[in-house]
């Protein structure tokens, strides 16, 4: 024994063929007759051989692997829905496409998030980095993943980096400003708005819309209280209940997500309010749990599924050169309101 790791060449010699072979078997090739394949991985066993996943990948050309990173935390409650949905459209299209996807939660309050993120490039050989919200407006992020050679589609960018770089989403404003429509017809007019994390910036335009709706009819901040949240359930019954022991109570209350909407509406019955006769409720997202909950939530539906699906389209175009324009492309899809039971005229 050398103590040198076992190479293709050694399990070629040891089980008697050619090394082209060998390679064929680790592969899963077909035209290898069943002895043959059997004596192969006698000896890869026998050497304790390990296949370099990187000199496969450079032997074969590209990767062909994709990375979508999130900013949640694996250890604390996390916006089940969005992220889930968002995963699922885009293995969805990684499928369609031939492309493998690899996703990583990376917390952004982690002092070595970016470090962590450029890791991707290195050791897993990414060839594509989809970013979600807040990294999708993390303008420092992207350009040092840019530099790396590295192709980004970013999610729901809500700053900057929304038309300086390729992306996907909708018009969040237009969704808040909608919703806030909504509620000043029903006659409402003192609100509270249960906003996200504060580097959530397409959430902020939600809250940006709703205040320029209620501007229009010659409302001010006297009208309303905005208080943040993590766009969880348990934020949501927390901040409700904070606002429903306000001197002013709200006869409204619009929530940045249906997550906290649902905690919203928790918090309500907790105190034996009757939705929507004591209380209006909205949501953001139209998740399944908006049509879960009693009564069903008014809310803004945003095709997140098809956000992760258009990201890797948008990714695969740039990586093949297919069909794409060379100036950076923001693909907008469309929202619309959902009227269901927990919103009534005031």
């Amino acid at each position: 024994m050398t103590g040198k790791r076992p190479t293709i060449d050694d399990v070629a010699r040891l089980s008697g063929v050619a090394r082209v072979t060998v390679s064929r078997v680790l592969n899963g090739g077909q035209n290898v007759r069943d002895e043959v394949r059997a004596r192969v991985m006698r000896a890869v066993e026998q050497l304790d051989y390990k296949v370099n996943p990187q000199a496969r990948g450079l032997a074969g050309g590209a990767s062909r692997l994709l990375a979508f990173v999130f900013a949640s935390d694996p250890e604390s409650d996390p916006n089940s829905y969005y992220e889930a949905a968002l995963e699922l459209g885009a293995l969805r299209a990684c499928l369609a496409l031939g492309y493998q996807m690899l996703v990583q939660n990376v917390p952004d309050r982690m002092p070595d998030c970016h470090k962590r993120i450029l890791e991707l490039i290195t050791t897993q050989r990414c060839e594509g980095l989809i970013l979600a919200p807040p990294y999708s407006d993390d303008m420092t992020l992207i350009e040092a993943v840019l530099v790396q050679g590295c192709k980004v589609v970013t999610v729901s960018p809500g700053g900057g980096s929304r038309g300086r770089f390729d992306g996907v989403g909708v018009d969040d404003e237009a969704g808040g400003y909608d919703v806030a429509v909504e509620l000043l017809s029903l006659g409402h007019s003192r609100f509270g708005f249960l906003a996200g994390i504060e580097d959530h910036l397409s959430a902020d335009l939600r809250l940006r819309g709703f205040q320029r709706a209620l501007a229009e009819r010659g409302l001010g901040q006297a009208e309303y209280v905005v208080l943040r949240g993590d766009f969880t359930f348990r934020s949501g019954t927390h901040l409700a209940a904070r606002l429903l022991d306000h001197p002013l109570r709200p006869t409204a209350l619009v929530c940045a997500n249906d997550d906290m909407a649902a905690g919203a509406l928790s918090a309500a019955h907790a105190r034996g309010l009757t939705i929507p006769r004591d209380l209006s409720i909205t949501g953001f997202d139209d998740a399944p749990v908006a049509a879960i909950v009693w009564p069903p939530l008014t809310t803004v539906h945003q095709p997140v599924k098809a956000l992760g699906q258009r990201a890797v389209e948008l990714l695969v175009a740039r990586l093949n050169g297919t069909n794409i324009a060379p100036a950076p492309v923001f693909h907008q899809l469309d929202h619309a309101l959902v009227r269901r039971q927990t919103t009534a005229p005031n």
